[in-house]
Formats: structure tokens, C-alpha cells, sequence
């Protein structure tokens, strides 16, 4: 009984509704995509570093709802507005016995087309699937690379040709870059084929992070959480499910001289292809250019707080995200890719 009161004395506590951040708009367009009286609102506090958000989608049986991952705490939380932020799974990422590093656990999400959970996870260093409707246990996708262990899988998404794309730097490994029990030079990009073969598709990124695709599934987009390059880029996504070269999208760096911190981490795209994502000072909204792929900052939202990602849920024009120790949310004129 000791042992089960303490554990619920450290859940991170539901916050009383409040707002927290702004919105800054620079162009017109983001007038249509967020709303003039729209202010992040808080949904709960308490985390240790919230990120990966995914929204699972109401069944027959039961409502939508939302999940996150808390990576130093090696948990998975749900949020619905009835129950607040509640553990759904632990561990999340690490499975092992003793202390693996400061982020053992699960990262990036996402809702593959069976409805399973696809999970990043930093401990275990695998990409796994797990049935949401309770059939079967989690399995994993892959963990390997030519017979050589990956760094930290960080973050994932689905493509319709059944392949699983992810990244893999080394934010998971206790000496990150440095840690001894590397077994690959590359922090790269892959992809999970149907068959369950693994292929590299970029090695020349030195932190591959978050990672979207256009609403046609044809670009594939990177965000690099990296001091010396901090951008996002674009590459093609051709018929054999490979990509072609990339393409600048993005360079935050010159926010920095606003005096704005933070990097291209997570991201996710909206039906018209504009790109939002966690960079300097919170969330950055994108227009790209269909052709050469180029970004145009349209607006910010900021949080306030280091911002890990985002995510879109409800009917998919909210838009959740995990900054730092907080989950917050915003409501936009915009709907979600896929939605």
C-alpha cells in the first residue's frame, strides 16, 4: 500500500484551466488557420519532458482520446477532458532493470491503419506495435540495421504504401553521441517496409528529428534538432517507397537573433500542406512553396516553454502540444492531414 500511495503522489497534477503563451501573426494567411481570440490553454503540468502526442480516434465502444509520451519518466499518459492526464502505459520504452539513461522511455507516436500504437522507444531502441483494443501484445517492427542496433528511435510516422518512416538520433543513449554502446555511426532516417525490411534513406542529417509527410504523401519532411543547422527539409518520396535528394524547406537560426531559443523538433502537416512545427519559442507555422519546397513563416505560437511537439486530435482541427512539462492545447480554422 506504501508503495501505491506514493506512485499516485507523483503523477503530475491536473492544472486548473488557464492559458499560457501567444500568439504572434506575421502574414494574413494565418488569420484562416488560427482563430484572433485563440490562446494555448493548459491541460496539465507536472511532466518531466512531455512529447509525442497522438490522438486515437472514438470507436463504437469508446470516445477519442489523446497520448503522450513522458520520455524521463518512461511512461505513456492519455488525456481526455473527463479523467485529465492519467498513466496508460509504463514502461513505455525501457524494459530492462536498473537506470538506462535520463530518457529511457517511449518518444514519438502515431496511429498506424490498424489501430495499433506505434511507438518510438529510446530504451529498448525500437520501433514497436501494440493493439489499442486489448488482441495480441506489443511486437516490434524493428530494432536493427544491418545487423547493428539503432541509437534512439525518436520519432515516427505511418505511410499508406504500409511502410513505418522514422528517425533515429542519439537523444536516448546515456552519453548520447558519445556513448559507448553505439553501433551505428549514423543517425539516420529509415523506413519499416511491409515485409518488415529495413532501408536507410538519409545518412547526412546530424540529428534527425521530427518527421511528417505532405497531405498527398509524396514529400517527406525532417525536422533537424541540431545547434549548427537548425532547419527543416524536404524530400520526395518516389514509387519504390525510397526518397530522392532533400531540400531546404526552412532555416530557424535567424529567430535566434529575435532572441527566440529552440530547434525543429516535432512536426506535423495540416490538409492545405502548411507545416507546423516545435522550433523557437513554441510552435512555427509554415505555407511551403509546392515547388521548390521553400517555407514561408506565417506564425507563431509560443508556449513560454522548450516545445517538443505536436499533435491534432478532436476532429482534427485542435491542436495538442507537449511543451517542456506542460500539455496544452489550441483550437485553429485548420484541420489535420489524414483528417
Amino acid at each position: 500500500m506504501k508503495t501505491l500511495f506514493l506512485f499516485f503522489l507523483s503523477l503530475p497534477l491536473l492544472a486548473q484551466p488557464k492559458t499560457k503563451g501567444q500568439v504572434v501573426r506575421l502574414d494574413p494567411r494565418f488569420d484562416k488557420l488560427v482563430p484572433k481570440d485563440a490562446v494555448p490553454e493548459v491541460l496539465g503540468t507536472g511532466f518531466e519532458w512531455a512529447e509525442g502526442p497522438v490522438w486515437v480516434k472514438a470507436t463504437a465502444s469508446e470516445p477519442g482520446y489523446l497520448l503522450f509520451s513522458d520520455v524521463p519518466k518512461n511512461t505513456v499518459y492519455r488525456y481526455t477532458d473527463a479523467d485529465g492526464c492519467k498513466p496508460f502505459l509504463m514502461p513505455s520504452g525501457y524494459t530492462g532493470r536498473g537506470t538506462y539513461s535520463d530518457e529511457p522511455g517511449s518518444n514519438g507516436l502515431t496511429i498506424d491503419a490498424q489501430g495499433r500504437l506505434i511507438s518510438c522507444e529510446h530504451g529498448d531502441r525500437r520501433v514497436s506495435a501494440m493493439p489499442l483494443n486489448g488482441v495480441g501484445g506489443k511486437i516490434t517492427l524493428a530494432d536493427r540495421y544491418q545487423g547493428k542496433r539503432f541509437n534512439s528511435p525518436n520519432d515516427v510516422v505511418a505511410h499508406a504504401n504500409g511502410s513505418y518512416y522514422f528517425t533515429d538520433p542519439p537523444y536516448g543513449l546515456a552519453k548520447k553521441e558519445n556513448d559507448p554502446s553505439r553501433e551505428t555511426p549514423l543517425f539516420g532516417v529509415y523506413r519499416v517496409e511491409p515485409t518488415g525490411a529495413v532501408s536507410l534513406l538519409v545518412k547526412d542529417l546530424s540529428r534527425p528529428n521530427g518527421i511528417a509527410f505532405s497531405p498527398d504523401q509524396k514529400t517527406m519532411y525532417i525536422g533537424q534538432s541540431y545547434d549548427q543547422r537548425p532547419v527543416i527539409m524536404a524530400y520526395p518520396v518516389l514509387k519504390d517507397g525510397s526518397v530522392g535528394a532533400g531540400r531546404l524547406v526552412y532555416d530557424v537560426s535567424p529567430l535566434w537573433k529575435q532572441g527566440l531559443r529552440g530547434a525543429p523538433d516535432g512536426l506535423k502537416v495540416d490538409q492545405q500542406g502548411n507545416i507546423w512545427s516545435s522550433g523557437p519559442g513554441g510552435i512555427i507555422v509554415l505555407a511551403v512553396d509546392p515547388k521548390t519546397s521553400a517555407g514561408t513563416l506565417l506564425g507563431r505560437i509560443e508556449t513560454g516553454e522548450a516545445t517538443a511537439n505536436c499533435g491534432w486530435g478532436d476532429d482534427g482541427s485542435t491542436l495538442y502540444i507537449t511543451a517542456d512539462a506542460y500539455l496544452l492545447r489550441i483550437k485553429t480554422t485548420a484541420k489535420g492531414a489524414g483528417w
